[in-house]
C-alpha cells in the first residue's frame, strides 16, 4: 500500500561547473540577470554531482525539501521561484495540448532530497549543481521539456550552466524580461578528449562571504566592475570560443588565469573589499607560473571562483608531473593515500632542475586533497529505483 502512495518519483544527477570566463553581478536581482555572459567549462560527474530526488504525492500535505540529510526552509525565496516556475510551465504547456481540465497532479504537493557528493558552498560551485539538478529533476516530474535556463537561473545565476555538458555559454541577454539570458552548450564533452581539470580543494569551509551579497557590493562600488563588463567580457568571450574551437591550449589557459586574476581585482576593488583567496591560493597561482617558466610554454592554469579552492585546466600528458610539482609544494599531511582522488594518475618524478625552479617554501598540508576530473556530460536521469533519495513514504532514505 505504502509504495503506491508516490503519483511520481524521479532521480536525476547534474554536474559541476567551473567558469572560465567569470560571472560577476547582475543587472537585475530578481530575475537573476547577468552584467556580463560567461563561459564555463562542465566538470565530470563521476568526480562531482548532485543527485537530486523529486516525488509529487496527493498525500503530501506540503512542499518538503531535504539537503545532504537535513531538512531545509522550502520558503526559501530563490527555492520558490524556481516550483513557481516550473509548476507556471508545466501548466502552460498543459493548457497549450487543449487536454481540457488540467491533471491533479499539478496541484500535488513535491517532497525533495538532494545530496552533494562535495563540499557545499566552498566554493566548488554547489549552487548552479544543486539548482539545475532541481530544475532539472522537477522538469521530468511535471512533464516540463524545452530550455530550462530561466527555471534553473531563478535558483542560482551560473545553474542555467550546468544544464548543458561539454562548454557552455551563458548569454547575458538584452530583454528587461530576461526570455534571452540562457545558456547554451558551445562545444560537447567529447570535443577536446586531452583536457584534464584537477580541483585543488585549499579549505572546505564555507566562505565569509557569499556570492549573491558579494556581487550586489560590488555592483554597486566597484568602477573596475562596470569596465569589465561592458569593454573586456565581450571581446573575452570570441576569444575564449575560439580557443575552445581550435583546443588552443595556451591561449585558453592564458586567458582563464587572466580572466580570473581580473574577477578577483574586481572583488579587491569592491569597498569594503573582498577577498575570496587566500595565501595558499596566492602559492598556487605562484606554482603554476614557476611551472609554465619553466618549460617556457603555458602548459597548467588556474582559475578561482568565489573562495580559495584552485581549478587547475591542463592537458593528460601534462597532469602526472604537475601532480607532482604540487606534492612537492603541499606535502599532504596524514593522508598521503588518499591525497589525490578521482580519475588515476600515475606517479611521475620531479626532475631536479624543477624542484629547483618551484622556488616557494613547502606548505604541508595547506592543499587538502586534489579532485582530478575531466570534462562531463550534462543532467542524466537514474533509472534504477534502488538510487532513489526518497522512500516509498516519501521521506528520506539515505542511499548507499
Amino acid at each position: 500500500m505504502a509504495s503506491e502512495k508516490l503519483q511520481v518519483v524521479v532521480t536525476c544527477t547534474a554536474p559541476v561547473n567551473i567558469a572560465v570566463i567569470k560571472y560577476w553581478g547582475k543587472r537585475d536581482e530578481a530575475l537573476i540577470l547577468p552584467i556580463n555572459s560567461s563561459l564555463s567549462v562542465t566538470l565530470h560527474q563521476d568526480q562531482l554531482r548532485t543527485t537530486t530526488t523529486a516525488a509529487i504525492s496527493k498525500d503530501f500535505t506540503e512542499d518538503r525539501i531535504w539537503l545532504n540529510g537535513r531538512e531545509e526552509a522550502v520558503g526559501q525565496p530563490r527555492l520558490q521561484a524556481c516550483l513557481r516556475e516550473i509548476r507556471r510551465l508545466a501548466r502552460k504547456r498543459r493548457s497549450m495540448e487543449g487536454e481540457g481540465a488540467l491533471p491533479l497532479s499539478l496541484s500535488y504537493k513535491v517532497h525533495v532530497a538532494s545530496v552533494n557528493n562535495f563540499p557545499t558552498a566552498a566554493g566548488l560551485a554547489s549552487s548552479a549543481a544543486g539548482y539545475a539538478c532541481l530544475a532539472y529533476t522537477l522538469a521530468q516530474v511535471y512533464g516540463v521539456e524545452g530550455d530550462l535556463s530561466e527555471v534553473a537561473r531563478q535558483g542560482s545565476g551560473s545553474a542555467c550552466r550546468s544544464l548543458y555538458g561539454g562548454f557552455v555559454e551563458w548569454q547575458m541577454g538584452e530583454q528587461a524580461d530576461g526570455k534571452d539570458s540562457i545558456a547554451q552548450q558551445v562545444a560537447p564533452e567529447w570535443h577536446w578528449p586531452e583536457l584534464r581539470i584537477l580541483v585543488l580543494v585549499v579549505s572546505a569551509e564555507k566562505k565569509q562571504t557569499g556570492s549573491t551579497v558579494g556581487m550586489q557590493t560590488s555592483v554597486e562600488t566597484s568602477a573596475l566592475l562596470k569596465f569589465r563588463a561592458e569593454s573586456v567580457v565581450p571581446a573575452r568571450m570570441k576569444e575564449m570560443m575560439r580557443c575552445i574551437k581550435e583546443r588552443d591550449f595556451p591561449g585558453f589557459a592564458q586567458l582563464t588565469m587572466k580572466d580570473s586574476n581580473q574577477f578577483h581585482a574586481t572583488c579587491l576593488d569592491t569597498f569594503p573589499p573582498i577577498s575570496y583567496l587566500n595565501d595558499t591560493s596566492r602559492r598556487i597561482i605562484q606554482l603554476v607560473h614557476c611551472f609554465n617558466t619553466h618549460h617556457g610554454q603555458t602548459k597548467v592554469a588556474y582559475t578561482f571562483d568565489a573562495g580559495p579552492n584552485a581549478v587547475i585546466f591542463t592537458l593528460d600528458d601534462t597532469v602526472a608531473e604537475f601532480v607532482a610539482a604540487v606534492r612537492h609544494s603541499f606535502p599532504p599531511s596524514a593522508n598521503g593515500d588518499k591525497f589525490l582522488k578521482g580519475l588515476q594518475v600515475t606517479p611521475a618524478p620531479l626532475s631536479d632542475e624543477l624542484k629547483a625552479a618551484l622556488t616557494t617554501e613547502p606548505s604541508p598540508g595547506s592543499v587538502q586533497y586534489i579532485i582530478a576530473t575531466q570534462v562531463g556530460p550534462g543532467p542524466q536521469v537514474l533509472d534504477d529505483p534502488h538510487v532513489h533519495l526518497l522512500g516509498p513514504d516519501g521521506l528520506p532514505q539515505w542511499a548507499a
